[in-house]
């Protein structure tokens, strides 16, 4: 990582987080996708006096696992432009500061570990942006079955659940040559312990008895065959996003998402026409109030 603090239009933010570790992107596309998928990394965007086309670019072709951070301009003129506001909801920021000429590290930890407001329907939205076809039944079972991995962990319960017969709930995912049901409800889990071990200084046994795990044993081994990465790396590796994508990948090694759907995920993602969420709905970012922060 880039030695000294930066101010440049874009830049990676990786582990551990400090102005040390912010890496000045100035090689476009062919630089982020060499350098932007380290796990927990982020991209931020400091807009200064506005948006550039060739940065817009980049960002919107940003790798999977990346969260985007943006930084707004200093004159605030632009946020009362409705393309302005466009956007930025277009490119999928996981949170929006208000202007400083350094963000402080502090501030984009706080918003790499926050919690998601709805984990289930930031999942879908997640998929949907990789270039995963999400038709809405689908997608209501899918946020069916991550809402639900808080509290059950079993395919039965499951199933009874959502009023459907364990045969026509495998039917559904493997008809759209998604990974089984049983394997969302882990990763459910999985990424609940994720959010906890990065919000919290409770132990990893805690942690995994409270979301039912016998033990931190269970907990650890099942994130590492279901992600690759163990519980100690995943606190230390803040977001979610990466998280995810490390799940889908494995998936897609194993065979459990269709080819077809492999090979779209392998790609970057493309500029969404129709963004999922409106700028309005979009949350404040810890210790910054009087702003609005984007997801």
């Amino acid at each position: 990582m880039a030695s000294a603090p930066t101010a440049t239009p874009l830049c990676i933010l990786g582990h551990p987080y400090t102005n040390r570790d912010r890496l000045p992107l100035t090689g476009g596309k062919k630089q982020l996708r060499e350098e932007g998928r380290h796990p927990g990394s982020a991209l931020i965007w400091h807009l200064h006096n506005g948006p550039r086309p060739q940065d817009l670019e980049v960002v919107q072709h940003r790798p999977g696992g990346l969260p985007l951070i943006v930084v707004l301009p200093e004159k605030t003129e632009a946020l009362a432009d409705p393309r302005f506001l466009h956007m930025l909801e277009s490119v999928r920021p996981l949170g929006i500061l208000p202007f400083q000429e350094l963000p402080a590290p502090e501030d984009l930890v706080a918003v790499l570990r926050q919690p998601p407001e709805d984990l289930a329907a930031e999942v879908t939205d997640y998929l949907v942006w990789r270039g995963i076809p999400l038709g809405r039944e689908t997608a209501r079972l899918i946020r069916k079955t991550l809402a639900l991995s808080a509290e059950l962990r079993s395919i039965s319960a499951l199933s009874r659940s959502l009023y459907l017969s364990r045969r026509a709930l495998g039917r559904r995912f493997l008809e759209q040559g998604l990974p089984v049901p049983s394997h969302w409800l882990q990763f459910g889990r999985i990424l609940r312990v994720a959010v906890r071990l990065q919000n919290s200084e409770e132990s990893v046994v805690s942690i995994g008895y409270e979301l039912g795990y016998p033990d931190g044993f269970s907990l650890s081994n099942q994130m590492l065959r279901l992600t690759g990465y163990r519980p100690i790396e995943v606190r230390r590796f803040l977001g979610w996003e990466w998280l995810l994508e490390a799940w889908m990948r494995r998936e897609a090694d194993t065979g459990g998402l269709a080819p077809a759907l492999t090979q779209e995920f392998l790609f970057d993602p493309a500029p969404r026409r129709r963004p999922p969420r409106s700028l309005l709905a979009i949350r404040p970012t810890p210790d910054h109030r009087e702003r609005k922060a984007a997801r």
